[in-house]
């Protein structure tokens, strides 16, 4: 017999809170009929200044399957806040989740950028992602190399080895859901790896602050300037200078004419 539901809650308090803001959030997006275009990461509007995206777009999932995907695994994935003894345990599982979210969202806009700019495919332009997946298997590829041993449980009845787990789940709902999103779960695997082998190393708790405190102040200024919710208690200024041009129009019955005043620029060309 398995343990008490609220034995393993209290053993797995980080897990237990992220799922508890997951399941939040998709009762608020579904409350408040929110679509993937209101939350979700893309790189048409991150090149706008969408930056708060990244954080939204990894806790919110539209599609309650997906939720109960994400968070069955997650659970499974809990057990890394039990490993203290193999350096792992729950601020390990604080800190590179922090890490897990923002490097796999920058990594994903990354792959994006290169195959619009290098590949040509207009199609990535607007490919919008959400949900939790990065961050569930980049803990499936930590923990895969950490302890291979392990098994992942999904839906209480399905069980992989977790040795193989990140590629089969990869494969799996690629065919499964057709718009998983393969690039996502694919940069997970990759930060996973990078945190596993020791490539990204050396968060502690003044890390962990620090970067959740400049997450917050980019996520705050990047809402505001975007305009995508009103917070009146960040003001950005505009800044004018007197000696850049000025352009405007005039208007002249019902013709509109386009009038500059500048001042000359030393050394300046127009090419």
């Amino acid at each position: 017999m398995g343990k008490p539901l609220f034995v393993e809650i209290v053993q797995k308090p980080a897990t237990s809170t992220i799922i508890g803001i997951c399941c939040a959030v998709w009762f608020y997006i579904q409350k408040k009929n929110i679509g993937y275009a209101h939350v979700g990461l893309s790189y048409e509007t991150a090149v706008q200044g969408h930056l708060w995206r990244i954080i939204t777009s990894a806790f919110s999932h539209i599609s309650v399957l997906h939720l109960v995907f994400n968070m069955s695994a997650l659970w499974s994935l809990g057990v890394v806040e039990q490993l203290s003894h193999m350096g792992l345990g729950v601020a390990f599982y604080l800190h590179y989740t922090l890490i897990l979210v923002v490097l796999s969202g920058l990594l994903v806009l990354g792959i994006y950028h290169i195959l619009i700019r290098k590949f040509k495919l207009e199609y990535f332009q607007r490919v919008t992602a959400v949900g939790y997946s990065c961050v569930v298997f980049g803990w499936m590829t930590i923990l895969s190399v950490k302890q291979p041993s392990s098994k992942l449980d999904l839906f209480g009845f399905l069980s992989l080895p977790i040795s193989f787990a990140p590629f089969e789940s990869l494969v799996f709902t690629s065919i499964i859901v057709p718009q998983a999103s393969f690039i996502g779960h694919l940069s997970g695997i990759i930060v996973g790896y990078s945190i596993a082998w020791g490539l990204v190393h050396g968060m502690n708790n003044y890390w962990a602050i620090s970067m959740l405190g400049w997450i917050v102040v980019v996520f705050l200024f990047s809402l505001k300037r975007t305009g995508a919710f009103d917070l009146s208690f960040i003001e950005i200024e505009a800044v004018t200078d007197s000696s850049l041009p000025t352009v405007g129009f005039i208007a002249t019955g019902n013709s509109r004419t386009l009038q500059m005043n500048a001042l000359p620029f030393e050394g300046a060309e127009l090419v």
